[in-house]
């Protein structure tokens, strides 16, 4: 018999996870939410909470897979939206804890109804799982009452010089980051938050992201990406606090306080034409060597750039277009965001190259004086810029983390 004073999925989340016949059929299910599962055991599993003054995933140690996914929603009411978000949030405290998204689980439940959880994640650890959920600028127009709640960071992206944005990879009115050590825990976490919202949000687009091209704590080493360099050397980490509250938090005093604002770019590679560039145009592009990833101006990896040095011909050591030069905070009036991309492959297109590259994302207090004036100075003079196209993009407000009575995005609605 199930216990009707404890909180569940509200009618319409169970709609989506099991049909219409578990929601008509009387089986007991309550219409109140829990926001707090019963506790977990994991054993050895990373394990980071669904709960906390920030949302994880962002300065958590960067995980190895993702799956990121942009929504856009429905002809649905105010109400209805304030409730996908407490039955996301609901169902994202329970994965985030190794737990099935329903209350059943995946060989459980009324028997003659779909289970309420797909089952790949059955028997399997969390690996380290997180979910974070942001708001695109287009959940802010009429539909919700929600237009003066729009903050004034959460602006529409400029086009950047050079942008070959294909409209099916760009925007989406929400978001869901889900990052875990284990590619089918993250498959698995957007796979059921989609089955929530049948009915009030649909897929726009996805991407599936591995090896992870950035660190976000000191204890992680540098990946490499696909160009074979290594990636994120000069990225903030966890432990540099003072700098994180300053860059990455949204400060004030309203609803995003607390919260960031996640921008996405899918960076395709024309891997083919960069194979066949010789290492020293490697190098002078990215402005590292490609070994050890130290700066050509000399040192280890972590040696600070020294732009002032010149070679043969006076030439500075460290090209003038080269990427580490004109992504530097020095070259950008001090700007810096936290880094958190990942490698992708999407097969082949049809002239049979490689359909991959970087999946970039970055979090930052205000995307104004952080990521748009440094992706303004590399689209115009960057050299790498003859190896990439920016085929995709997203901008999304990241609210504060959410408690066991306020779920995600409550500050919405008050």
């Amino acid at each position: 018999m199930v216990d009707d004073a404890k909180p569940r999925l509200s009618r319409r989340g169970l709609f989506g996870l099991t049909g219409a016949a578990v929601v008509g059929a009387g089986v007991g299910f309550g219409v109140d939410r829990v926001l707090t599962p019963e506790a977990s055991s994991s054993g050895a599993a990373a394990v980071y909470p669904f709960f906390g003054e920030h949302q994880a995933g962002i300065v958590t140690p960067a995980q190895d897979r993702l799956h990121f996914a942009s929504f856009d929603v429905s002809d649905i009411s105010r109400d209805e939206l304030k409730e996908l978000l407490e039955d996301w949030s609901y169902a994202a405290n329970r994965m985030t804890a190794g737990k099935s998204a329903g209350e059943f689980g995946p060989a459980d439940g009324p028997y003659d109804s779909p289970p309420d959880d797909t089952g790949e994640a059955l028997d399997l650890p969390p690996a380290g799982l997180t979910i974070t959920f942001g708001f695109g600028p287009s959940l802010f127009d009429d539909r919700f009452g929600l237009s003066s709640k729009r903050p004034a960071a959460l602006i529409d992206l400029p086009h950047f010089p050079g942008d070959a944005l294909v409209d099916a990879l760009v925007g989406g009115d929400l978001c869901i980051q889900a990052c875990s050590d284990d590619p089918q825990i993250a498959v698995h976490a957007i796979r059921n938050l989609s089955r929530i919202a049948f009915g009030r949000a649909k897929l726009r687009w996805s991407q599936l992201g591995f090896g992870r091209t950035s660190s976000t704590t000191r204890a992680q080493v540098t990946p490499r990406n696909l160009f074979g360099f290594k990636d994120g050397t000069a990225n903030m980490r966890a432990e540099d606090t003072a700098l994180v509250n300053k860059e990455v938090w949204a400060g004030g005093s309203d609803w995003m306080a607390g919260g960031s604002y996640l921008v996405s770019r899918k960076i395709r590679m024309t891997i083919e034409t960069w194979d066949r560039t010789s290492l020293r145009e490697q190098e002078r592009v990215i402005g590292r060597n490609k070994g050890e990833g130290a700066p050509l101006s000399g040192g280890t990896e972590f040696t600070e750039p020294d732009f002032s040095i010149t070679g043969r011909g006076d030439a500075p050591l460290i090209d003038e277009e080269s990427h580490v030069r004109l992504a530097h905070p020095t070259t950008n009036a001090g700007a810096t965001m936290l880094r958190r991309g990942y490698n992708f492959v999407d097969g082949n297109d049809d002239l049979g190259r490689l359909n991959a590259g970087l999946f970039f994302i970055c979090f930052q207090s205000d995307p104004r004086e952080q990521f748009v004036p440094i992706q303004l100075s590399l689209s115009r003079n960057d050299a790498m810029n003859e190896y990439v196209r920016h085929v995709g993009s997203g901008i999304f407000a990241v609210p504060p983390g959410a408690t066991e009575s306020r779920p995600i995005g409550a500050g919405l609605f008050d």
